[in-house]
This record gives C-alpha cells, structure tokens and sequence, in this order.
C-alpha cells in the first residue's frame, strides 16, 4: 500500500523563512551611515572642529557652512560630524561593561541561587533605590568631569538590569530538559552553565543592549550638556546643544543640528533594538 504525498501538505511542512524587518534594515542602514561619520570624518568634514575663523561668527546655514557657524566661528557641520565618533563611543562604553559585568553575574547567581543570589540581590536593591541619572551625576561629581570618569559611574550603575534579565533566564533554563540531561550525563556546572544555559539566555539582554546604547547616547550628551561629560573644545553633541543655548532667538542652527543628530543616532539603535527582538524571538 502507497502512501499518497499531497503537494499543499509538502508546502506547509517546509519550514518558513523569515525575513528581516524593515526595521532592522533600516536601523543597520542608518548605523553604517554613522560609522562612516565615525571613522572618516576628515574625508567627510569641510573644516576643522576646532579652528577658529573669527570673520564668520554666527554665519547661517550657507553653500560654505551648510550647518551655519557657531559664536567661535567653528564649522558646525564639521563638529556635528567630528562628534559622531565621540558618541558612538559613548553608547559603546556606557552599555558594553554593564553587559559583560550584568550577564555573567547574572548568569552565575541565577545557577547557583541561594545565599549569592541573595547578596547581589541586596546590592542591587541599594542600587536602585536613587534614580539612576542623580546616581551618575553623584559618583561623576565626585570622581571630576570626563569621559573616563562616565564610564565608570555608568558602569557602577547599569550593570543591574543586564543581570535581573539574565539571572531570570537562567533560572527559567536551568529547569529545562536539556539542563537536567546535561547533569545526568555528568556535565560539570561551568560547563551547563557556560555551554548550554548563557546562550540561550543571554538574548533578552542582546535585545536591551541596543535600547540602552540609544539611552547611554542621551545620557552622555545629558552630561556633557551639564559639563560633567566630554570638555570643550571636544565635538560631543551634547556640548554643542550647550554651546548654543544662549543663542537659540538668533542661531538656532548651533543646537538644532547636534539636537537631531542625537535623534537620528538614539533612533537607530532603537529600530536595531527593536528589530533584533523579532528575528531572536522563538519560532512557533
């Protein structure tokens, strides 16, 4: 006796491809654009950021300065662009440490549980207590102005959300059946833990690492705006927004441009972010 194969039955059981979202595409578009920015902004700046040209104070946007002139007479088309590379930096560093330092931790309290799921726990809920933004002003008051000293008041802060994601993904895998095999079959626990369990728990903080570089953005041209950030004469996008505040009744350009390069750079992540959400969800 044949068994009778149905065309539409071999279709549905071909497993469906998933395309990228638009988002993604778009997000990674607009991120190669602000790379290119990043790594050759002498090739695509029409001046220097720093240089003075003090017969071209408050200039508005023209063919020479597409951007306008700020009150030193500096291109702020070119410092918009030499900026670009000071704040990808920033979204870098504010998010890339507290990933690391949250994730393992979280992975390694969320597999052992018991007392040091207890004390970081503790830890964290001091953390948390002072809104995070007073937090980092705190500890970068204290520690000077500058870009290092960011990096480790953020560091010293952010690391809790990565490790609340993971530590819960963790203690939601270690229940599964591919967990429980791996310590029949006599698995170490670093090796389940490493091997087996961080990789297919790490996805949701993937996920809130590309939101959060898009916050860490906002958060270093918040502090430079405050001057507790990048120092001029630096091109950062918040300096700049601070640079023209004086001057918004007459040269609006100085603030507007770094303002919507700010939007378009927290913009970015934000569709990456969102778009990396629905390619790593779970297929049904």
């Amino acid at each position: 006796m044949t068994t009778m194969h149905s065309p539409a039955l071999e279709v549905a059981a071909r497993p469906r491809r998933r395309w990228p979202k638009p988002t993604l595409l778009i997000g990674l578009a607009l991120l190669l654009l602000l790379l290119v920015a990043a790594l050759f902004p002498r090739a695509l700046a029409p001046f220097s950021p720093t240089d003075f040209d003090y017969e071209a104070l408050l200039k508005g946007p023209s063919a020479k300065h597409p951007f306008g002139t700020d009150n030193f007479g500096r291109d702020v088309l070119s410092r918009v662009i030499y900026a670009t590379r000071v704040d990808l930096q920033i979204a870098v560093f504010t998010t890339l440490f507290p990933f690391i330092f949250g994730t393992l931790l979280g992975a390694l309290t969320g597999y052992l549980g018991r007392w040091s799921d207890a004390l970081v726990g503790r830890v964290a809920d001091l953390v948390v207590v002072f809104p995070f933004l007073v937090l980092v002003i705190a500890i970068v008051a204290v520690l000077g102005p500058g870009l290092t000293n960011m990096y480790i008041a953020v560091s010293a802060v952010g690391w809790v959300s990565y490790w609340r994601l993971t530590r819960g993904e963790v203690m939601n895998q270690k229940k599964a059946e591919y967990a429980q095999a791996g310590r029949v079959l006599g698995y170490s626990p670093s090796r389940i833990l490493l091997r087996h369990l961080l990789p297919n728990a790490v996805t949701p903080a993937i996920v809130y690492l590309m939101t959060d570089m898009s916050l860490g953005i906002l958060l270093g041209a918040s502090l430079g705006y405050l001057g507790l950030g990048a120092q001029p004469p630096t091109a950062e996008w918040g300096v700049m927004v601070a640079d023209g505040k004086n001057f918004m009744a007459t040269a609006w350009w100085i603030s507007t441009f770094p303002g919507l390069a700010l939007t378009l750079a927290g913009v970015t992540f934000s569709l990456i972010g969102d778009g990396l959400a629905d390619a790593l969800r779970p297929r049904t």
